[in-house]
């Protein structure tokens, strides 16, 4: 049994391993199934029994680019039931099922007093952990939430809902984010570059906003999943030119607005050629630091906006919550793979190389 004070548990707790197995980040590119320690918890604190985390794409970059020191067990999108509690912890109760934000910020600094949430510092802290260094701690068979996390941002998952459907909260958080960052309008039209997970979400959430949704992909298998969610005006990117192609499709202006739900800065370019002039570009999706491609004269002489939004708003998260939880989308629809945690490096890898019959991949320790 792991040592844990009685002191900080509320009551008595049973059935908690000593080790566990994690996925470890140990360089880049070198993910390890290892057993470790199950995390001790303090008065305030909460130990989650992990039933499947999402793996995002901000996870495979830093598994990628090595910009985070290591040893790390990453892993965000989680949803599992509390297995300990401290003494001090209020509203919740060992067997709650629940997902968990991993990031919070104070309330109080400049930033928050802005609304700029994620550059807050207390946010950029993450508060949950499987060991090492907290990153998230999803990837492995028991996380501790912290305490600032404990109070502001663990979720409590309606019965009727799966922990699939849950584990999108966070992730339907920031798309959520960004799709009010650009303040649509309805009848406006806006295109979605990129028909993964992330972007279907982003689509569907625009629709929902009253947009008119152009979706691109180079999968026509993503294309099908698409229209599944009553996105029916698609782009294979394929085949065509997707500049000319939306330009074709919006009377020759392009359209108001475009979001960019693909990793890189690749298709940057391309996104500010195909919106209006006029019009908004949101670059969602992971972008990399450095030097891109852009022409000043698009911004300045066409009138472009060029945006970005990234992580969650605690502003939205009872919004993002109703909406998983009510099943106005399928979610848990565009899971496609998943692994137990016995194969997470498996899992990583097809998410890092994505497949046309690939969407969202998790992994579920239970497996």
């Amino acid at each position: 049994m792991v040592t844990i004070p009685q002191a900080s548990l509320r009551r008595e707790q049973s059935k908690i391993p000593t080790h566990m197995q994690a996925a470890v980040y140990r360089g880049p590119n070198d993910v390890r199934v290892e057993t470790v320690p199950v995390p001790e918890i303090g008065a305030r604190e909460a130990l989650i029994r992990v039933h499947t985390c999402g793996i995002c794409g901000t996870d495979l970059k830093k598994i990628h680019t090595g910009s985070h020191s290591a040893p790390r067990i990453f892993g965000h999108e989680t949803a599992g039931v509390i297995a300990a509690v401290g003494s001090e912890v209020r509203g919740f109760d060992v067997g709650d099922r629940v997902m968990v934000f991993h990031h919070i910020p104070c309330g109080e600094c400049y930033y928050c007093r802005h609304n700029v949430f994620a550059q807050c510092p207390v946010y950029k802290k993450v508060g949950c952990t499987a060991g090492f260094e907290p990153s998230g701690g999803g990837f492995a068979q028991y996380v501790k939430v912290m305490d600032w996390i404990v109070g502001r941002g663990l979720v409590k998952i309606p019965d009727g809902v799966s922990f699939e459907q849950a584990a999108f909260v966070e992730p339907v958080n920031t798309c959520l984010k960004g799709v009010e960052a650009l303040r649509l309008q309805p009848g406006e039209t806006v295109l979605v570059i990129g028909q993964g997970p992330i972007g279907l979400i982003l689509a569907s959430l625009a629709r929902r906003a009253g947009a008119r949704v152009i979706a691109s992909d180079l999968y026509q298998q993503r294309l099908t999943m698409s229209q599944a969610y009553q996105i029916d005006d698609t782009i294979d990117a394929s085949g065509l030119n997707l500049v000319q192609e939306v330009r074709h499709r919006t009377e020759g202006r392009g359209p108001d607005a475009v979001m960019l739900a693909v990793g890189g800065n690749g298709l940057i370019r391309p996104a500010m050629d195909a919106v209006r002039f006029g019009g908004r570009v949101m670059l969602f999706a992971q972008t990399a630091r450095g030097e891109t491609t852009i022409d000043p004269a698009a911004i300045c002489v066409d009138e472009k906006t060029l945006m970005g939004s990234y992580s969650a708003s605690v502003e939205l998260q009872d919004e993002s919550a109703r909406l998983v939880f009510n099943g106005e989308i399928d979610l848990a629809g565009l899971i496609s793979h998943r692994f137990p945690l016995s194969e997470a490096v498996d899992a990583l890898h097809l998410a890092a190389n994505p497949q046309p019959d690939s969407m969202k991949i998790v992994i579920q320790p239970s497996l």
